[in-house]
């Protein structure tokens, strides 16, 4: 048996878009006063965030790929 709980239909699947990695920190280049590297947070655009598409929902194609 391959596990204890039962198969269900809503079960989820890695974005393809971002294979799971949904938020990206960016690097502005610059360091603030304690020399700390200033980052922003960016979302995957297909998954808004969240890394997993549902099963039968294909995401749709981000612009500029």
């Amino acid at each position: 048996m391959p596990g204890t709980s039962p198969a269900t239909s809503t079960t989820t699947r890695i974005c393809p878009n971002c294979d799971g990695f949904a938020t990206a920190a960016i690097s502005l280049g610059d360091r603030d006063d304690h020399g700390h590297l200033t980052t922003l947070p960016v979302d995957c655009p297909a998954c808004h965030g969240t890394g997993t598409v549902p099963v039968g929902q294909r995401p749709t194609a981000v612009a500029g790929r």
